[in-house]
Order: structure tokens, then sequence, then C-alpha cells
């Protein structure tokens, strides 16, 4: 049967294209938003429209093919959209006569031109979406939560498990900062001088929580989301380009570099998690390193050597610069958490400097520390806490107690790689 056969084939091509369009739009979705977002100052109209060029692209796209440039002709067909919307309102007859003529201009000299004319000072509408979303309008976890679901595209509870929060809550804290933003009329632009300084800890504080989600998803089968991580990581320097001279953009940057370089290794052949001790580190990214080594010294220079971001970064620096497991200066390592929790006192810091204690003065003093959170409730709800303990406990010769630790931990992890980690050290206390 031959048109059978045909007809499979086509169909071949057709979810080939529609994988396409699903990656294209994965991976221009926020530089959409962002470039829509300016020009209509709405960044729910924003999204609206580039989901509206998503379902053009899906009609035409099997039939005419992928485009040279589809990020830009997904652009196109959002502004043209947004032309039709304007018409129909008959209102922003100015507006609509600016995005007219941006368009009859980028059509005439060609998408790449076009798309270029969007770009603002720095030439990335990421980048502009990221600073109005942190606007002092806003509180700073909802500064963090809109910028988490409009620039890294995580759901809102993934949201949640970031900050510890409610899904109600991080769901009304989204709703409320787009109204708000809309409401004043923003410009969606990188601000200068003292404003963009005022803006930039929020700033720096999203960027490292798209980082994080990406190195250690909170949700899903996949232990980490490389792109994430990738995003957060071209972000960071993008932002060092920017203000080269600020220490934490650069203690930042280079805590994501020294993170990111560990990636390739997390992962063992049989596809389960494995920790910093069982890594390969023959598989650790050298030039990752070398660069967050690089940014460390530059942040330290110039006297960020105490942020928070810096100190981050001086301790993944102690793992990268060890060339085996039994080689780590745990001592130092039990020193800056201590610095850290001086500079950024919260509940998880608290968690690893008692991890960090338990490897540099033995289990019993990291037990120690642990009793204490966990009596101050703050993580009763957090994986890593009884995970912690299991360690220590199963080092201590209390195989069973590790066991039951390690079986809560994973009861209460909602990543599919992580319960399998837990629950494979949990098999190995026996019992």
């Amino acid at each position: 049967m031959p048109g059978a056969g045909f007809a499979l084939t086509l169909d071949g091509v057709a979810s080939d294209i529609h994988h396409t369009i699903e990656t294209v739009f994965r991976i221009e979705q926020a530089r959409l938003i962002g470039g829509l977002a300016r020009m209509v100052r709405d960044i729910g109209l924003a999204e609206e429209l580039a989901q509206d060029a998503l379902v053009a692209a899906l009609a035409e796209w099997p039939k005419s093919g992928v485009p040279r440039n589809p990020g830009a002709w997904l652009m196109a067909a959002a502004k043209r959209r947004a032309i039709d919307g304007f018409r129909r309102r008959a209102m922003m007859a100015r507006k609509h006569a600016e995005i007219g003529h941006e368009l009859e201009a980028g059509q005439n000299a060609g998408m790449d031109a076009m798309e270029a004319a969007l770009d603002d000072d720095t030439g990335d509408e990421r980048l502009a979406l990221i600073f109005t979303a942190c606007h002092p309008i806003l509180s700073p976890d909802a500064r963090a939560a809109l910028t988490l679901r409009l620039i890294g595209g995580l759901s809102t509870a993934e949201i949640a498990r970031a900050f510890l929060a409610k899904e109600a809550t991080i769901a009304q804290r989204i709703v409320r900062a787009r109204k708000a933003i809309a409401d004043a009329g923003l410009a969606f632009a990188v601000p200068r001088g003292p404003e963009r300084a005022e803006r930039l800890a929020s700033v720096l504080e999203v960027v490292y929580l798209i980082f994080n989600e990406g190195y250690a998803a909170t949700a899903g089968v996949a232990l980490t989301r490389p792109d994430l991580c990738r995003e957060a990581q071209r972000l960071g320097r993008v932002l060092a380009g920017l203000l080269p001279e600020e220490p934490e953009v650069l203690g930042l940057l280079a805590l994501m570099e020294l993170q990111a370089s560990r990636l390739a290794a997390r992962l063992g052949a049989d596809g389960m998690p494995l920790s910093l001790l069982e890594q390969n580190r023959a598989r650790w990214d050298m030039l990752l390193i070398r660069r967050g080594l690089a940014a460390l010294r530059r942040a330290e220079a110039l006297g960020g050597g105490d942020g928070p971001y810096a100190l981050q970064a001086a301790l993944a620096a102690c793992h990268a610069t060890a060339r085996r497991a039994e080689d780590t200066d745990w001592r130092r390592i039990a020193a800056l958490y201590g610095r850290l929790f001086r500079a950024m006192p919260s509940p998880v810091v608290a968690l690893n400097r008692a991890i960090a204690h338990g490897m540099a003065f033995g289990p019993e003093a990291g037990l120690v520390l642990l009793d204490v959170l966990e009596a101050g409730g703050a993580l009763a709800h957090y994986a890593p806490l009884p995970a912690a303990r299991g360690d220590c406990l199963l080092r201590a010769g209390r195989p069973d107690d590790a066991r039951a630790q390690f079986e809560k931990a994973a009861a209460l992890s909602r990543n599919a790689a992580e319960q399998r980690f837990l629950l494979r050290r949990a098999a190995a206390c026996g019992g």
C-alpha cells in the first residue's frame, strides 16, 4: 500500500516540524514577551501575542517550511497581531503608527534588521524584562516570582517550591505583579544610573533562583534543567559586561560558572544522581572552572569578598580546586559558611553550615547543629534536612536511624531523580 507509506512519511515530517516549532518557541518565548511588552506596555497582552505567534507558526510552517530566522518570523507575526488588535479597538493610534512603520521597514530591510531595531541598549529584551519585573513598585517576592515565570518559564508550583511557599500564594503574587506593572505603565527597558543600582540586588536574586532551579529541579523527572542554567549564566555574563565594576555581579557569575562545571558529572552511567563526593572529577568542565575562578578573583579585587554571592563562589571554588574528594578543605568550607551565615542568615544557609561542620569536625558535630535547625521548624518540609541527618547518622554508625531519615527525605521530595537517589541511600543502610 504505497499510499499508506507516503501518508506515514508526511506524518513524520509534520511531527518533526511541530517539534521544531515547540523547541524554537521555548528558546524565543522570553525574548518575544520582552520585545512585545516594550511595545504594548502590558505583560499579559505580550504573553497572549506570543501565543498567537506560536499558533500561526503551527499553521504555516508545516506548509511553507521553517523560516531562515524563526525568531524574527515569530516576532513579526506577533506584531501583526498587535496591529490588528489596535485597529479593532480604535485606540493607541500613535503606537499603531509606530509599530506599523517599524514592521514595514523590517519587511523592506529584512527580518534581521527588524529584529535588531527592537533591541534596547543592552541588545537583550529578556534583560529589559527582568529589570522591569524587578521594579521597586513590586515586593521583592513578587519581583522574583514574576521574573521566574516570564524568563525561566517555571510553573507556579516550581516557583512556590523555590520560595518554600504555598502555590496559591505565588499565583496571587504573579497576578498582582502583572496588574501593578500594567497600571503603572512602566517602560520595558534596562534602567540607567541610580535606578539601575537600586534594582540590581533583586535582579541578581532572580537570576540566581533561575540557575538554582536548573541545577536542582524542584519537581519533575529530571534532576537538572541545563537550559535554565545556561540561561542564567548567559544573563549573568550580560550583567557582568554591563556592570564590570560590581563585585556581587561578578560573584554571582563566578558561583554559577563553578556550579555549572559539575552538571555533566551529577548523574552516573545508570542515570542515578551522584553526590559531590561520588562524582568523577575528570568530567568537570575545566573551562567553566577557570571562568568562575577568574570572576571570583575580580570580585575579591574589587573589595567584594564578603558579599553573599562571592562567599558562595568561594565555597564552590573549594570543591573545584580539590583534585580528589579527600583533598577537600572542609574546615575552610565550615569557616566560609560561618561568614556566609553572618552575611545572609537563613535556614538553608544554616543547614549547609551544619553539613560542613559534620564533614569538618565529625558527624556528631553536624547532628548538634541539625537538631537546632529541626527544633526551629522552618525546614520541616524541606527534603535536604532529613537527608543531611541521614548522612550524619550513617557516618556515626547508626544505619537504622539513617535509613528512616533517607526515607523521610524521599517522601518530601517532588523530584523523581532525587527520590530514587534517596531511596537508594536508604536501601544501602540495610535492614
